[in-house]
C-alpha cells in the first residue's frame, strides 16, 4: 500500500453502518465514519469529491442491484463496500446467495476504482453476537477471499477490542456511537496508507464500573420497547427501516464539511 496516497474521490456503498447511524448531529441527521473519512481526505486534496449511496436496512441483494452499478459508473478513486451483515441477522439466511451477491458486487466494483475497501464489520459483545457469530465469520471469510483475489484491502473491525466494548454502541445495540464511528474512520484512514492520527484506535476505553442490576433492567426494557419489538415487527411484515429512503449523498460532488 502506498504511503500517504492522494485520492481525489470516494464513493461509499452499504447499509446503516455506512449511512452513519447512530452518529447523530444536532440537526438530527447522521454523520458516521464515511463522512469523517471524506472530511479527512478532502482536507488533503482540493476539489475532493464524495458520494454516499448507503441506505439503512438494505440487504446485500438490494445493495448489489441498487448501489453497485451506480458506484461503478462513477469511477471514483476509492470505493468502500460493506454489506451482507443485515442478511446474517435474519432468521432465514441463504449464505450461499449472500456470498454469491457479494462476489458479484466485488467483481463489478474492483475494476471501477483505484482502490476497493472491504470490511470485517464490528460486533458488539453479548448474546446476539454469539447467536449469529458463525454466519458473520462465514461472511468475513468470504470478504478475505474476495479481497485477496481482486486486490481489495480489508479493514478488520471485527477483531478490534475497542469496538467490542458495549460503550461504543448506541442504545439500540445495533449501531455505533459517534466515538465508535470516529475509530472506524481512523481504521480505514490507516488501511488506505495514511499516517495514523490515532495509533491507539484499537485500544479499549479505560474500564468503568458496570451499571447496577436495576439500571440494566431499565435499559433492557427500553431497548425492547423502542428497538427490538419494532425490529421484529418489520421482519414479520417484510418491511425495512430504509423503505422509500433515498441514498444519503447520491451525487459524486465536491465535499464541503
Amino acid at each position: 500500500m502506498q504511503k500517504n496516497p492522494s485520492y481525489t474521490s470516494l464513493v461509499a456503498v452499504g447499509d446503516s453502518f455506512t449511512e452513519g447511524m447512530s452518529d447523530r448531529l444536532p440537526d438530527g441527521t447522521y454523520r458516521g465514519w464515511a463522512d469523517l473519512l471524506a472530511a479527512r481526505m478532502a482536507a488533503r486534496t482540493p476539489g475532493f469529491r464524495y458520494a454516499n449511496l448507503a441506505v439503512r436496512g438494505k440487504l446485500i441483494g438490494q445493495i448489489a442491484a441498487e448501489q453497485v452499478p451506480v458506484a461503478a459508473a462513477m469511477q471514483p478513486d476509492v470505493i468502500t463496500l460493506v454489506g451482507g451483515l443485515n442478511d446474517t441477522l435474519r432468521p432465514k439466511c441463504d449464505m450461499g446467495r449472500v456470498r454469491a451477491l457479494l462476489e458479484e458486487s466485488v467483481e463489478r466494483l474492483a475494476p471501477a476504482c483505484k482502490q476497493l475497501v472491504l470490511m470485517r464489520s464490528p460486533g458488539r459483545q453479548g448474546p446476539v453476537l454469539k447467536r449469529f457469530q458463525p454466519r458473520m465469520e462465514e461472511l468475513f471469510a468470504c470478504v478475505d477471499d474476495l479481497a485477496a483475489r481482486h486486490g481489495a484491502v480489508v479493514v478488520d473491525l471485527y477483531g478490534a477490542p475497542s469496538l467490542g466494548d458495549p460503550r461504543m454502541w448506541d442504545v439500540d445495540r445495533l449501531h455505533l456511537t459517534g466515538e465508535g464511528h470516529r475509530r472506524v474512520a481512523e481504521a480505514v484512514w490507516q488501511t488506505l496508507g495514511h499516517e495514523p492520527e490515532d495509533p491507539e484506535w484499537r485500544t479499549p476505553a479505560p474500564p468503568t464500573a458496570p451499571p447496577g442490576w436495576g439500571a440494566r433492567r431499565v435499559a433492557d426494557a427500553r431497548f425492547a420497547r423502542q428497538y427490538l419489538l419494532p425490529w421484529i415487527g418489520r421482519r414479520l411484515t417484510g418491511r425495512s427501516s430504509g423503505d422509500g429512503m433515498p441514498p444519503k449523498r447520491a451525487e459524486l460532488s465536491r465535499y464541503v464539511d
